[in-house]
């Protein structure tokens, strides 16, 4: 049975219309202890077969070590998004919910390599020159995460030395106990900066200068 029923296979499609370059997604699966790894291929299968400008590999976590490594893979499913580079992007869970919107809009800003963000945040992000990890933990239900989780994406969007990770807290509570996640969207930085609530880009930059 499909996941997309046909409301939303359109509504889809048309989103993915304003994609301008191909992107892939790479979805890395287990076979062990994966809450929604089946659900989640079937999700981007279903995503791929509606845009002719998406390329979907799939792989699995006993047969991709070096690639494991090499994107920095140690939760599953896990999903790349990729326009000729790794950017950072990640999503760590199934985007479901309000989440799927997400994967939707990161697929646009991952093709035409274009932010929402304003000028001012562009150049501050650009200039970023030390390692920041987003870990940016959400819940399918929760309205309010998805601006977070852009946010984040966005910067990784723009430097490489930022990567951005949703969590989808439920998944993987283990990750959301040690980071004490009570609510939702909760953003930390380096393990070090605790954001409660979606904030706006200039609250964020706040929040992160002391680690620059």
């Amino acid at each position: 049975m499909k996941l997309l029923n046909q409301e939303a296979r359109l509504e889809t499609k048309k989103i993915l219309q304003e994609m301008n370059h191909p992107v892939k997604m790479i979805l890395f699966l287990s076979n062990h202890d994966c809450m929604y790894c089946e659900e989640t291929k079937q999700l981007l299968q279903e995503i791929q077969e509606l845009s002719d400008k998406l390329d979907l590999e799939i792989l699995d976590k006993d047969m991709s070590e070096e690639k494991l490594e090499y994107y920095k893979i140690d939760k599953f499913p896990a999903i790349v998004l990729e326009n000729q580079k790794d950017f950072g992007i990640r999503f760590f869970g199934i985007p479901s919910g309000y989440e799927f919107g997400t994967l939707l809009q990161d697929l646009i800003y991952v093709s035409n390599l274009k932010t929402d963000l304003s000028e001012s945040t562009i150049e501050f992000v650009k200039k970023i020159n030390k390692p920041l990890h987003f870990y940016v933990f959400v819940t399918p239900t929760c309205p309010y995460c998805p601006k977070a989780v852009l946010l984040a994406h966005q910067f990784a969007l723009l430097n490489d030395n930022i990567t951005a990770d949703m969590i989808e807290a439920t998944e993987f509570p283990d990750l959301s106990n040690r980071f004490k996640v009570y609510g939702v969207p909760k953003t930390v930085v380096n393990e070090k900066i605790f954001i409660e609530g979606a904030v706006p880009e200039n609250v964020l930059i706040q929040k992160i200068k002391p680690l620059l």
